[in-house]
């Protein structure tokens, strides 16, 4: 379902099996076909925009100055590890890293959107740092995440929609079966601290990519993976007791699974549902299933960039510095082709997520009522 307030010549509907289809605006003065020819010029109109005002050319500076202060971060969080005596210190340091981890992961994926150098090569070989400083596989996330990019919120091919504990129409709930059928009926309720878990996922899918997977460097991959691992593992016990060190990691990798699952839900969750039948233009496709996160200095740091999330949609390979700009033209297009943009703040995203959650695993509770 659309928010409260999103109006325009798109409007979408639930089926009789409770996904979402999009339709043309019954109000039109056009013929559906010629409306829909239209609508097809709409991305390159735009494009022109965005390339009038050089928001795609490449910001090498930028990036050059994140990367350093981030593995500036790195070595201050690593250097404490070994210095300082206290314990409750390093469990704050346990949550600083977790920050800088975090943060590194928005280097890698503006990476694999080739944000950072023209061409590809640099690209793959900067992308590989996550494998490395984090332990995931770039690969997988490329993977994955690419078919999120073409396909979002689409019930049939988009991954980020196909998790087993959580149902995102109230077709998918119904779906479910045994504990889980039990367990969606609450999902709202374990949304948030389910996501301390996320660390561990990513780091899980990416090895189950890599065994299954003919990804191009599995090899280099998996080895930059063990040694995070050996290095992680090995500077942790080094500096701490057993005790201290496992309680150390526990709270780094929850925080940080945390930290990175709350920055990308906001983007779609709670936003339309679409599904393989849909007929939405690329514009339409990616903005009504898209949500922006109102812009402010802290916000655009917190969130990487991702809380511009319907421009980054857009223009995928656009630098993050620029998205800001992007988003005045982006706003005043969808407002001249009557084209839904939803924006909210941080706190309000959020609660439109619960909601939306709590509202398709609805029948469910019935059914135990």
């Amino acid at each position: 379902m659309l928010p409260n307030n999103a109006s325009g010549t798109v409007a979408v509907g639930k089926d009789r099996k409770g996904r979402t289809r999009d339709r043309q605006s019954m109000g039109s003065l056009q013929p559906a076909s010629l409306q829909a020819e239209l609508q097809q010029h709409d991305y390159a109109d735009l494009k022109r925009l965005i390339m009038q005002e050089g928001l795609l050319d490449k910001q090498l500076a930028y990036y050059v100055f994140n990367a350093v202060l981030r593995l500036t971060l790195l070595a201050a969080s690593l250097a404490f590890l070994l210095v300082v005596g206290n314990f409750w210190l390093q469990l704050l340091n346990a949550a600083f890293l977790a920050f800088v981890f975090t943060q590194i992961g928005f280097l890698g994926h503006d990476a694999g959107h080739r944000q950072i150098f023209n061409g590809a090569p640099r690209n793959d070989l900067f992308g590989l740092m996550p494998s490395l400083l984090l332990g995931l596989s770039r690969s997988w996330w490329i993977d994955t995440h690419n078919q999120h990019h073409s396909n979002p919120n689409d019930l049939d091919l988009d991954p980020h929609t196909a998790l087993p504990i959580f149902a995102f129409s109230e077709e998918q709930a119904q779906s479910k079966r045994g504990l889980l059928r039990f367990l969606v009926a609450y999902q709202s309720f374990y949304f948030f601290p389910i996501l301390l878990l996320e660390g561990i996922g990513i780091r899980t899918a990416s090895v189950q990519y890599l065994l299954r997977a003919e990804a191009r460097h599995r090899v280099v991959e998996a080895s930059l993976m063990v040694l995070h691992v050996v290095l992680y593992l090995g500077l942790v016990f080094y500096a701490l007791s057993v005790g201290q060190a496992l309680l150390f990691i526990l709270v780094h990798q929850a925080l940080f699974g945390l930290y990175t699952g709350s920055v990308f839900a906001p983007n779609h969750k709670g936003m339309p549902i679409l599904d393989s039948d849909s007929q939405l233009d690329f514009v339409r496709r990616q903005v009504l299933t898209s949500r922006d996160v109102k812009a402010h200095p802290l916000t655009d740091f917190w969130y990487g960039g991702l809380n511009y999330q319907i421009e980054h949609h857009l223009f995928p390979s656009m630098p993050r510095n620029n998205l800001k700009k992007a988003q005045i033209i982006v706003r005043a297009f969808c407002e001249e082709r009557s084209i839904p943009y939803r924006e909210s703040s941080a706190l309000q995203s959020n609660r439109e997520i619960l909601q939306y959650l709590h509202q398709v695993s609805a029948p469910l509770r019935a059914a135990r009522a």
